[in-house]
């Protein structure tokens, strides 16, 4: 199988080490070259890239053999001195557009250069991790305005896109998955009070998904899936 992974975070890095443990090729888009082990690099070629720079990522992509599954890792929750919004007063034109920025536009790119290459019969698998706060009608706790925003309107791409896939490429399979709550700078502020159990490892996190995107078909395209295989609403 041939992977292309968007991202060398705590979730991107554990992705590709796992897979190309198996066995697996991977492509690694990524600003930085994550430490792997030396059993995992005869497997994995890197291109140097910043995902949210559609120029230079149409230009690592296009000498490339098309993957059999695509995996957008990139999320930002706080960032410099870009921190999650409590209230509506904190919210800024400068971290809506930064969440937008790096939640949600580098899938659309992506999406965007697979569409000018992929045919009808091209079988692909394209996720992008979401999170559950994304989720509308599961929005219980308010806050956090410019990542959860940002994820939901991740979630309207992966519907939209799945849905002009489904006329133009109808092979082809786009989702989001949630990782749950994992060990990785992103969670490292947020996870007090966590019970027992629910903290996974980024190598934990990437088994689950791997299990997630091999049980899929065209049937589960445009829904958002959690790491356990159960769906969250839009």
């Amino acid at each position: 199988m041939q992977y292309w992974i968007m991202g060398a975070g705590g979730i991107g890095r554990a992705l590709t080490e796992h897979l190309a443990r198996q066995g697996d090729n991977v492509v690694l888009f990524s600003r930085t070259l994550p430490e792997l082990s030396s059993a995992a690099w005869p497997q994995v070629s890197w291109q140097q890239v910043n995902n949210t720079d559609g120029d230079a990522l149409f230009k690592a992509c296009q000498h490339l053999a098309l993957p059999d599954t695509v995996i957008n890792t990139i999320g930002m929750l706080q960032q410099a001195a870009q921190q999650p919004e409590k209230r509506l007063e904190q919210l800024s034109l400068a971290a809506f557009n930064n969440s937008l920025h790096i939640n949600t536009w580098p899938t659309l790119l992506m999406a965007q250069i697979l569409s000018q290459r992929l045919t009808r019969d091209h079988k692909l698998q394209f996720a992008a991790l979401s999170a559950r706060v994304g989720s509308i009608s599961d929005n219980r706790a308010g806050g956090w305005y410019s990542y959860r925003i940002s994820k939901a309107a991740l979630n309207m791409a992966i519907k939209t896109i799945a849905l002009e896939w489904q006329r133009r490429f109808p092979q082809a399979i786009m989702v989001g998955l949630h990782p749950g709550t994992v060990a990785t700078s992103l969670s490292a502020p947020f996870r007090a009070g966590l019970a027992k159990g629910q903290l996974h490892t980024p190598e934990q996190a990437a088994s689950h998904l791997i299990a997630v995107m091999n049980s899929l078909t065209t049937a589960h395209s445009g829904k958002i899936w959690a790491w356990d295989g159960q769906e969250i609403p839009a």
